[in-house]
């Protein structure tokens, strides 16, 4: 079985492709998106703004309104059609991560980046300036009865999107006492696996950051 610990909306998007190609999955988020209160940046002189999730136009509140002749420079497909449906024009949508997407721009520029509480250090193009707010945060949540139960049951797949979800994954394991050696994990990306630690029966990551790239790796790791 393959659980998906993810914070909604992209629980659901993972869970429904999963389920497209065939794959057992079940949602068990172990976070949940909590909005911020943030202060509008007194430069008005933006070109762009940097997006690397979905939950900066949902939950970004009235503010974002003010930014909306700003065009976007999204992480991915699904954060460009959250952008576009809060009503912004989307620059472009990237595939690789945030900073694959600031190296492809060659011309120095003013981004206004808005993100989560925790989130991806970036390494800016030479005369590029960035102001950051933060919009949102992702609150951890235990795992509890019946989740801690079909874990601990046959050969369980955990998907790991982020850091953050690693780490606190790991630490709930260990806080319940669970045998980390008997759960394998399916990580989006290198970091995610090496923030996971050591100890698992099986820890494998996605060559490219993509949800459709590390459900591919789940269904190769649940056919070996």
């Amino acid at each position: 079985m393959i659980f998906v610990i993810r914070p909604e909306p992209g629980l659901h998007a993972t869970l429904a492709a999963a389920r497209d190609m065939g794959l057992a999955v079940v949602g068990m988020p172990l976070f949940e998106v909590i909005p911020l209160a943030w202060q509008m940046p007194q430069d008005d002189q933006f070109d762009a703004i940097l997006a690397g999730s979905s939950n900066v136009f949902r939950h970004g509140g009235e503010k974002l309104s003010q930014l909306a002749h700003l065009p976007v420079r999204a992480v991915g497909g699904a954060t460009a059609a959250a952008a576009r449906e809060a009503g912004f024009a989307v620059e472009a949508a990237g595939e690789g991560g945030l900073q694959a997407l600031l190296d492809s721009d060659i011309a120095p520029r003013n981004y206004l980046r808005l993100a989560g509480a925790e989130h991806v250090m970036l390494q800016l193009p030479p005369g590029s300036t960035m102001t950051t707010r933060h919009v949102y945060e992702v609150r951890a949540l235990p795992i509890t009865g019946s989740a801690e139960v079909s874990l601990r049951a046959g050969d369980p797949l955990v998907l790991l999107h982020s850091a953050a979800a690693a780490r606190h994954f790991a630490s709930e394991v260990d806080r319940l006492g669970m045998d980390r050696a008997a759960l394998r994990l399916a990580c989006i990306g290198s970091r995610v696996a090496q923030a996971a630690g050591p100890g698992w029966a099986e820890v494998s990551h996605a060559p490219q950051p993509s949800d459709a790239s590390l459900l591919a790796l789940a269904r190769d790791m649940c056919h070996e």
